[in-house]
Order: C-alpha cells, then structure tokens, then sequence
C-alpha cells in the first residue's frame, strides 16, 4: 500500500494538539523566550529569483498593563516611519499552543505554535499566505512568508487503484517567497 507523505503528516498534526507551548531546550516559555528585538534583511523572491530586499525588525515585549498576557508583536519594514506595524500577540490556549496575533484594525489571526515555529495561514484578497517565525537559537530568529492565488491550479486523486480508496488533492500555486534571519540586538 502506498501513502503519500502529506497524508501520513497531517494526522500527526492533528494528534498533538495538546503539546504544551513550553520549549525543550528552554526553562522559559513562548513567548517570554522570545522577548527582545529582533533585526535583520528581508528578501524577497518570486519564480525569476530574488526581487527585493528591505531591512525589517520585530518586537517582542511583554505588555505590563495587560492582564490577559498580552506581548507587543511589532512588524516594521524599512523605519518605522516608512511601515510601522504595531501588533499584539493574544494568548489564546497558551497550553495548546494557540495564540493570536492582533492587527489592532479590526484584524485579529489565529496562531499556533508547535515546536520552535509560531503558524498562521489565511487568505486575503483571493491570496493564501502562511507565515512563519521560528525561533533557531537563543539569538536567531528566521521569518518566512509564502504566498500565491487561493484557487487550486490542479486537482488530482480521488480514485480507487485495486483496493486503495485514492483521496482527492488540490495544489496551489505560489507568486513569491519571504525569508528574513533576524537576530536579537
């Protein structure tokens, strides 16, 4: 019997819901063991290479004022002058790993973390867009954007080869790629 990776992969995500957020490497927890400001070049690639490049940081800062356990999760690009984006991340089932993270404009994305990587994906303006933070080491943190069109570009499966039940799968399409490695300054 054949299994595609993707099949055998996403029971197991679904499995492990109930991780603990605490870090193994880490007697601090996400996001207090993120905490700090973040520095570093975004690059940015479509299918003919790399297109552009824009100096980024991020913030994280635990909000003494919030009694829910709020951490400032600002986004700039360039200066803060030029694109200044002053999120919060909101705990959600810390426990569970689920967050949000706060656009303060009415937007407000659920998060989740498993293992050293926060998770978002959502779909804006018919775009489907994952973003990553991942925390490497104690100074590293890498952030990634990968995003294209929301409709599938092909659908294949759902058929039967001798026995086996074939699920269907959709594909999507990706228009550019994002990857910033930022360190703790």
């Amino acid at each position: 019997m054949r299994f595609s990776h993707i099949l055998i992969l996403i029971p197991l995500c679904f499995s492990f819901n109930n991780l603990s957020s605490q870090s193994t490497d880490s007697t601090e927890t996400f996001p207090a063991s993120w905490q700090g400001d973040w520095k570093g070049t975004l690059e940015i690639f479509n299918s003919r290479g790399k297109v552009q490049s824009v100096e980024m940081s991020l913030e994280i800062h635990k909000i003494d004022t919030s009694a829910e356990g709020r951490y400032t999760f600002g986004l700039v690009y360039g200066s803060k002058d030029q694109d200044w984006r002053p999120y919060e991340l909101v705990p959600v089932a810390p426990e569970m790993g689920q967050w949000k993270v706060d656009e303060k404009n009415s937007i407000i994305m659920e998060s989740y973390l498993y293992g050293p990587k926060l998770l978002c994906l959502f779909t804006v303006q018919n775009s489907r867009i994952l973003c990553t933070y991942e925390k490497v080491d104690a100074q590293t943190l890498v952030f990634e954007v990968m995003a294209g069109p929301e409709p599938a570009v092909s659908t294949t499966g759902n058929t039967k080869q001798d026995e086996e039940e074939i699920p269907e799968v959709k594909t999507f399409p990706f228009n550019v790629f994002q990857r910033a490695t930022l360190k703790r300054s």
